[in-house]
């Protein structure tokens, strides 16, 4: 009796040891009830409120020219409308580019290690960004570099929502990653609010530099604390990343295994919705603050003090997204969005200053409001949708194989889902340059009518392959 005491004690403390955190967890069973409430639920929980703030600096960072473009004139640097959109659509550039190879890297190093590594390098930016805005003459090339490297913070979002969703079971995929989704968006708003604050007065004392003259404003600001305040949240973010999160051996997959879903047909329809959906998101947060400067600050709205509202509502519908989808399906909220989002561009259309006529900027302020909204909403049900399309698919494929047959398929669906979504994130966050971009390039109006007719191949695609009776992969 003493010896079976003994070992089932030493079986108990290797299971804690296993678990506890930093540790690479080998064994990993979320569906399995018992193992979920008893081990899984507390660890996963763990992983994921240390990955949201994690994720939430990298979006500060990847957003922060959108706030720092605004000011840039006002303390003497002199550059056109257009030169002001480019700097803030070419973080979008690296940030969709090191999305791709985030998503598949993230496996092969460890999750863990690589949560930490993406978030500690963030700091040359930051360090760069706030040097470089102290001197006017920094040159336009150098500004734009600096945009270019401040885009690798939206990278982060391909691999953390790669791996969250291999920590909860089906019937929490949603939520989970509509949480560290949502929440990890807010940075949007965390930084168009807080960065205007924070520039207003030396709050970070002499080691971050004098002011610059605000010549619009007749007062002085220092632009560079709107950079410097996040270096040191980006150093305790890592430690505790490092610390606390965990990697998983069942999320672990080398390139040659990953390469696989870009043979998977619903690998590029869900990107294709997800670029609606995300893609939108991202492009409107990027681009609203010089929409309001453009067009309404002579009215006297301030960019800043509206645009960070938009980012905000969109990112914690993300989670209502999630929410709904797990309750009524991701396909049906998907095409809610779509719709809500190409209504909602029409008010803004109309909304708009358009020959003499000041516009309303009420009515486009609450469309903007209206298509975060929906595209949060659109966000956190396609990320519902993707891994129950491959999980039934892999499943369906497995029935009557037996209980190993069904193992194999139920990793493999992990696997490929996990994947899929850091490989549509990054596709879709283009849309940071883009929707900037276009709206560099030509007339608001005439983007956001192109918008439009995008919504509608978004909801048509959503229809036909998940949404219709008969659909081939219903989700």
């Amino acid at each position: 009796m003493s010896i079976r005491t003994n070992t089932d004690s030493a079986v108990r403390s290797h299971r804690a040891e296993t678990y506890k955190p930093g540790a690479t967890i080998g064994d990993w069973r979320p569906e399995d009830e018992g193992f979920w409430q008893s081990t899984g639920r507390k660890v996963a929980q763990r992983n994921l409120w240390v990955s949201i703030p994690a994720l939430m600096l990298g979006f500060v960072v990847w957003q922060v020219w959108s706030v720092t473009v605004v000011k840039l004139n006002d303390v003497g640097f002199g550059f056109s409308k257009s030169q002001l959109f480019w700097l803030t659509a070419i973080p979008g550039i690296t940030g969709g580019t090191f999305r791709i190879l985030y998503t598949f890297i993230g496996p092969i190093f460890g999750e863990r290690k690589f949560t930490a590594f993406s978030t500690i390098i963030l700091i040359a930016p930051m360090l760069w960004l706030g040097f470089a805005l102290q001197d006017t003459g920094t040159p336009y090339w150098e500004l734009a570099l600096i945009a270019a490297v401040c885009g690798i913070g939206g990278a982060n979002f391909a691999s953390s929502m790669a791996n969250i969703g291999f920590f909860f079971p089906k019937r929490e995929k949603g939520s989970a990653n509509g949480l560290n989704g949502g929440l990890g968006n807010l940075g949007v708003s965390v930084v168009q609010l807080v960065a205007p604050l924070v520039v207003t007065a030396a709050v970070l004392g002499a080691p971050a530099g004098g002011p610059q003259h605000d010549a619009k404003e007749s007062t002085d600001i220092w632009l560079q604390n709107g950079a410097f305040l996040w270096v040191p949240l980006l150093v305790i973010m890592a430690l505790l990343a490092w610390f606390l999160m965990n990697d998983l051996k069942v999320a672990a997959a080398p390139f040659s295994q990953q390469k696989i879903i870009f043979k998977r047909k619903h690998n590029w329809l869900m990107t294709w919705l997800y670029v609606g959906t995300f893609g939108s998101f991202i492009g409107f947060a990027a681009g609203l603050p010089l929409l309001i400067k453009n067009n309404f600050e002579a009215q006297g709205y301030q960019a800043t003090t509206y645009a960070w509202i938009g980012p905000f509502v969109g990112a914690l519908m993300r989670w209502a997204g999630g929410w709904l989808a797990d309750k009524i399906g991701g396909a049906r909220v998907t095409m809610l969005s779509f719709v809500g989002m190409a209504a909602s561009l029409v008010v803004i259309i109309f909304a708009l200053p358009h020959q003499g006529d000041q516009g309303s900027f009420w009515a486009f302020f609450t469309g903007f409001l209206a298509a975060f909204a929906f595209s949060g909403l659109g966000n956190g049900s396609t990320f519902r949708q993707i891994p129950v399309i491959f999980r039934d698919q892999h499943m369906r494929e497995a029935a009557d194989k037996g209980p190993e047959a069904q193992r194999a398929a139920l990793q493999q669906s992990e696997m490929e889902a996990g994947a899929v979504t850091g490989f549509s994130s990054a596709i879709a966050a283009y849309g940071f340059f883009f929707i900037p971009a276009m709206f560099a390039a030509m007339t608001v109006t005439s983007a956001l009518w192109i918008f439009i007719c995008f919504y509608a191949s978004c909801l048509a695609v959503c229809w036909w392959f998940y949404a219709r009776k008969g659909a081939e992969a219903p989700s």
